[in-house]
């Protein structure tokens, strides 16, 4: 049961990763709008793919909760109805959450992918909890960090309506991709939990610390980059794609963000040296490096090319990669610590 519950939590892990990929695209297009409304989607399970979908239809059957839009604006059916030749206005009530009204089947169904694959990737995580009951005697933690996961995964989707009947307000955003790292950051932990053997690693007080020092400027550096990201779309809504100068209106979190990069760089050098010296045996430390170089070309790129076709969701999806491994060789170091304790106390 063990090793079955270990799969599927890897199976959760692999999809929470591509529903922030999704959410990676959907920003990188604009899209987070496409789907004005939620669960549904323009109060369809599966949304319209032409704009004579959400045109009034006379003679039409319509369903309770479908949205049209009339003369710029949502409507609401109120209940379900046929209707007649001209919209009876009793039938419909405006949608007040937000007052953005616009189709486009691409924005659509780029929304309606990420929130599919949301919605699939709580299937495993139901899964593995149901499977953690029968660990209930030997591993009492799986069961509550599995209830835990089910409750954040809510949240998630709670967390989701609320920034798009914000219209995308930033700050939601940001709080959204930082519930997605709490997520990927329990599910490292029950993977690494559930194994069955432990590979032999030295514990280093000072790697373990300056690790953690890093992993929490891998996240200062997510949040900030999602604080410049959103400061790039409204300057491309006002001004256009780029036809501005970043350099001149940048914000200050952006040069905040891109001197904390060259300090998260130089400290994890300074890891994967000392790992290499020690022979502390963390060989996933290799990855981090390589996740750091890939984040510094895909922001130089974004820098100094304005911003390149998939590179934004890049630097993103890198950073959640980044942050993961880095959690994951701190659960590592710490039952390294464990135990060189328990072989001293022996």
């Amino acid at each position: 049961m063990k090793k079955r519950f270990r799969k599927t939590v890897k199976v959760a892990l692999v999809l929470i990763y591509l529903v922030i990929i999704a959410g990676a695209v959907v920003r990188m297009t604009g899209s987070g709008m496409g789907c004005p409304d939620w669960p549904k989607c323009f109060g369809y399970y599966i949304p319209p793919t032409d704009i004579s979908e959400l045109q009034f239809k006379p003679n039409h059957e319509y369903k309770k909760g479908i949205v049209i839009i009339v003369n710029e604006e949502l409507q609401v059916a109120k209940k379900a109805f046929t209707s007649g030749n001209e919209r009876n206005l009793e039938n419909w009530e405006p949608y007040t959450a937000h007052d953005y009204a616009i189709f486009n089947p691409l924005h659509t169904w780029v929304e309606y992918i990420n929130r599919l694959l949301g919605a699939l990737s709580g299937l495993p995580i139901l899964i593995f909890t149901i499977m953690s009951i029968w660990l209930w005697k030997d591993k009492k933690r799986f069961l509550l960090l599995s209830i835990f996961t089910v409750f954040a995964m809510a949240f998630q989707a709670w967390l989701g309506k609320t920034v798009v009947d914000s219209n995308l307000a930033p700050y939601k955003i940001t709080i959204h991709m930082v519930m997605a790292l709490v997520i990927v950051a329990v599910i490292l932990y029950l993977i690494y939990a559930s194994k069955t053997s432990f590979k032999d690693q030295k514990y280093d007080s000072k790697f373990r610390n300056a690790l953690i020092v890093a992993t929490i400027l891998t996240l200062v550096q997510i949040v900030l980059g999602t604080q410049v990201r959103q400061f790039v779309d409204v300057q491309n809504k006002l001004a256009g794609y780029f036809n501005w100068d970043i350099t001149e209106l940048a914000p200050l979190e952006f040069y905040i963000h891109r001197s904390l990069s060259i300090l998260v760089l130089v400290l994890n050098v300074w890891l994967f040296l000392r790992n290499r010296k020690l022979r502390l045996g963390y060989n996933k430390f290799k990855l981090v490096i390589v996740c750091i170089g890939l984040e510094i070309v895909t922001g130089i790129a974004m820098y100094y090319f304005n911003f390149p076709f998939s590179s934004q969701p890049l630097h993103l999806v890198i950073a959640a990669i980044l942050i993961g491994i880095q959690f994951y060789i701190i659960l590592e170091s710490h039952n390294s610590k464990h135990l060189k304790s328990t072989i001293s106390s022996t």
